[in-house]
């Protein structure tokens, strides 16, 4: 009864779009490992089964008819194959990938994108062997990726090669700078808190969060005063890094000795003509001054982009807002700080 009615799934499903049929194909293969251990089929035997299944269900007519990667395309006549979306048998998994590559050649597919989980890192050196390369890698899967053209450039964009950090300049209404020194260090000096920006953070929110880990002190977004952009800095890769203008709501200290041997509150004046401190951190202070002279300002406003359907945000140069701006200005101000210290945006 359990041959028929996966036979007749076969049949009738063939028209059906690919994943769908690769589940039904992978749910049946289950039942024949159950259905074997039932009666004490041979592995040898159970094998040749579940190969010749796949093969009768394959729905996309590539190289022989054997079943062809599905994958997700993109508007760039790419397409992106996931192991973990689209997971085969290691020793069908060649067959099926050469399969899929005359099929793609076919229909002028130009990049082909495989991100492997590391629970089917078999598929790497496979992968390896037909051409493809290593783009990325993160802590659970590796993407490997090929150009198939073979009479045009290749258009694969490299993978992030920016670092982006933040420098956090807390004023208080004393015109203090909250101001640390490291515990490591090769020569003592006194630096702005800050460090490098999270996976899916925004610049304010980054200030934000390394300021109260390593000071104590809580404060808010206001502007961004100036950037520095460098090149072959960690692990070969661009560095910028951001000097974000903050207020602070507390006042009281409360150092992070695993990574400070000093903070403290000093005069803007006093770090300025400190020797302590270096000529690029002097410079960012003097351009604070003279941007807050003229009132002039990078404000953050939070949009939402109809195309890419996401919420971004954009920096541009503005007037610090007085008494008698207009309510719109206002509010627009107000959710642009609200959403760079980490509030939802939109």
């Amino acid at each position: 009864m359990y041959h028929t009615l996966r036979d007749a799934l076969c049949t009738s499903m063939g028209h059906r779009p690919g994943r769908l049929l690769l589940q039904l194909w992978q749910t049946s293969r289950v039942l024949d490992v159950a259905i074997a251990c039932l009666h004490n089929t041979p592995s040898s035997l159970l094998r040749r089964s579940t190969s010749a299944l796949y093969q009768r269900c394959s729905i996309v007519t590539g190289m022989e008819g054997h079943y062809c990667f599905q994958g997700v395309r993109d508007r760039y006549s790419g397409i992106t194959v996931s192991s973990s979306e689209e997971p085969v048998p290691a020793q069908d998994f060649e067959q099926i990938l050469q399969a899929s590559l005359h099929q793609w050649r076919k229909e002028r597919v130009r990049g082909v994108w495989f991100r492997v989980d590391l629970r089917h890192a078999d598929w790497v050196p496979v992968l390896a062997r037909y051409g493809f390369t290593y783009h990325h890698a993160k802590t659970d899967f590796v993407m490997m990726v090929q150009w198939l053209p073979m009479n045009e450039p290749n258009n694969i964009p490299r993978y992030a090669h920016t670092l982006i950090g933040v420098g956090a300049f807390v004023v208080n209404d004393k015109d203090e700078l909250l101001v640390v020194q490291e515990r490591f260090y090769s020569k003592p000096h006194w630096k702005l808190p800050g460090g490098y920006v999270e996976f899916n953070e925004d610049l304010g929110a980054a200030a934000v969060r390394e300021v109260k880990e390593e000071t104590g002190i809580e404060a808010e977004f206001v502007s961004l005063v100036a950037f520095r952009h460098v090149h072959n800095a960690a692990f070969c890769c661009s560095d910028m890094y951001f000097i974000v203008h903050m207020r602070p709501i507390t006042s009281q200290i409360i150092m992070c000795k695993k990574e400070l041997s000093a903070c403290e509150w000093m005069k803007i004046e006093r770090y300025i003509n400190n020797p302590k401190v270096n000529k690029m951190n002097r410079f960012f202070a003097k351009q604070y001054l003279e941007s807050r002279r003229k009132g002039m300002q990078l404000q953050a406003s939070p949009m939402y982009h109809p195309f890419v359907k996401r919420n971004i945000m954009v920096y541009s140069i503005g007037h610090e807002l007085h008494s008698e701006n207009n309510s719109n200005e206002a509010q627009a101000s107000a959710e642009g700080h609200s959403a760079c210290n980490g509030d939802p945006k939109l």
